[in-house]
């Protein structure tokens, strides 16, 4: 099959983007970055936008800044950036091991981390390390900035909290101490830990941190996941191993 009809908008400024999508998305304006999730469904009709904003000509947006001790994320950062460590420590290598995992390389040289994020998969490899790292999503229309945490962010399978006019511009993450990624057997994520300072934790330099399946993340030795986490798969009994915390 073939989309269905659409008129195509690209924008070379943030602020055009963000006007356009003021206008269309009450018409069914989307945002098109890789649209290695969009076009797809676009080709099957299951989604009909009648205004595609293509933002691949927006500048400025394909950033990866190491700054104020968290790594910043532009919507147009490609999963393929990833492949080399673009931080330094455990992030930097976190990021190089999980982004193998995700399709095959044609595709991460086209897709992005936040339309990954935006997309929300419960199978998809970067919303289960967001939400452990405990990440946050930036957002922006026509009224502003908007910072949403990662645990508010995602609402469900393929649901997030992004309002229909608002362009997610970026995500930004604190370094773990430590981390580690692991796939189950059907593929998909079965959990990222990670070790994150805190001044809550039990241990006087850190806490852990999990997620699984793109499931809400939840303190190490809880009964189980939050009230309201996303159940997107059954609990898996393969979960990482836990960090050992240096003294």
């Amino acid at each position: 099959m073939k989309p269905a009809p659409f008129t195509y908008h690209r924008p070379a400024r943030i602020e055009d983007a963000v006007r356009l999508l003021a206008e269309l998305a009450p018409v069914e304006g989307r945002v098109l970055a890789g649209g290695q999730s969009l076009v797809p469904i676009m080709a099957f009709r299951l989604a009909r936008p009648a205004h595609l904003v293509d933002i691949n000509a927006v500048a400025g947006l394909d950033r990866l800044e190491a700054r104020g001790g968290a790594l910043r994320i532009g919507a147009l950062a490609r999963h393929a950036r990833f492949h080399r460590r673009v931080v330094d420590g455990p992030l930097g290598a976190l990021l190089a091991a999980v982004v193998r995992h995700i399709a095959h390389y044609p595709i991460r040289l086209r897709g992005t981390f936040c339309g990954s994020l935006a997309h929300a998969d419960p199978a998809a490899e970067w919303g289960v390390v967001t939400a452990s790292l405990d990440g946050e999503l930036v957002a922006v229309s026509a009224r502003g900035e908007r910072r949403l945490a990662a645990r508010d962010f995602f609402q469900g399978a393929v649901e997030t909290a992004l309002l229909p006019d608002e362009l997610r511009v970026g995500a930004n993450g604190k370094p773990p101490l430590h981390s580690r990624f692991q796939k189950g057997h059907s593929g998909n994520p079965e959990g990222v830990a990670a070790i994150a300072p805190t001044a809550r934790s039990g241990c006087r330099h850190c806490s852990k941190r999990s997620s699984t399946g793109g499931r809400r993340p939840r303190a190490a030795g809880s009964a189980g996941p939050p009230r309201g986490a996303r159940r997107s798969s059954p609990p898996s009994s393969t979960n990482p191993s836990p960090a050992i915390c240096a003294p």
